[in-house]
């Protein structure tokens, strides 16, 4: 039990070691050469410095600060320990490694900046770190105002910080500034999800217990419940399973061959935990 601690502990180490190495190869090699910036927290530290003599090191963890009293107040102790060395080993690496600038090409510098920062950020959150308070504050404010979400706050943030971007740096700045927003934004969201998204489908046809069987075979958990249909007022099994994105039309094709009239619904899953779900390959 102790071994097996230990080594999910250094999985989680090492992620948040090399997502902080990532974010800050992405920020000296790509973004900064080029005077762009990121979303979030991490997007107003790079703005003030450029305008201002105060260093980057100094404002992520000052301008995060904050956040990580809010997040260990609403989300843990844990989480707020491990942002907070998250961001302090990331202005140590800022101060002490001199990461050289690749390219001054304005599209390349974009989309592999907000590459290798969504990598880093992704990383680190997958070993329990946070590296912008961003999300933090959108939590805590919309649990304070019901009727902005956590990704409708989010939005408003960036296209502020874009908005002010565009007038102390340039417009055209600002364009790749936002794509490079949108390289990091679906980089996170594939570092964290994974390849293979996983998808539900519920099943709804006259041979359920063929089509059962046949899921059973094919190695994917499944549940039955009853059901009726609205139309004739019939009952009929149900049929619910998980399978991951790469395995939805295998499913489908084995559908078609028992029943191809069967009512198929899918719909995509964040995450799972326990029950017969294969693990993905990047967990």
């Amino acid at each position: 039990m102790k071994y097996t601690n230990f080594l999910k502990n250094l999985k989680y180490i090492l992620q948040i070691f090399l997502g902080i190495n990532s974010v800050a190869f992405g920020l000296e090699s790509f973004l900064i050469p080029n005077s762009f910036i990121d979303g979030g927290i991490m997007g107003i530290s790079l703005l003030l410095n450029m305008l201002t003599p105060l260093k980057l090191q100094f404002l992520l963890i000052f301008l995060n600060f904050p956040f990580i009293i809010l997040g260990y107040k609403h989300i843990g102790h844990d989480f707020a320990i491990k942002t907070l060395i998250s961001m302090f080993l990331l202005s140590l690496v800022l101060i002490t490694i001199n990461f050289p600038i690749l390219t001054k090409d304005k599209m390349l510098a974009s989309i592999f900046g907000g590459f290798f920062i969504g990598s880093g950020i992704g990383l680190t959150i997958r070993g329990g770190g946070v590296l912008d308070g961003t999300e933090v504050f959108a939590i805590y404010v919309s649990r304070k105002i019901t009727y902005f979400s956590v990704s409708d706050i989010i939005i408003l943030i960036n296209i502020s910080i874009f908005l002010i971007s565009s007038f102390y740096l340039s417009i055209e700045s600002a364009f790749y500034s936002i794509l490079s927003y949108l390289v990091a934004a679906k980089t996170i969201d594939f570092i964290i999800d994974g390849i293979e998204e996983y998808t539900s489908v519920t099943i709804i046809t006259d041979k359920s217990k063929k089509i059962h069987q046949m899921i059973k075979k094919l190695g994917f958990g499944v549940t039955i419940y009853n059901g009726k249909s609205g139309y004739n007022m019939k009952k009929l099994n149900i049929i619910y399973t998980i399978v991951t994105r790469l395995e939805i039309n295998k499913l489908k094709i084995e559908i078609e061959k028992i029943d191809s009239k069967a009512f198929i619904i899918t719909q995509n899953i964040k995450n799972t935990q326990g029950g017969m779900v294969k693990k993905r390959p990047f967990h």
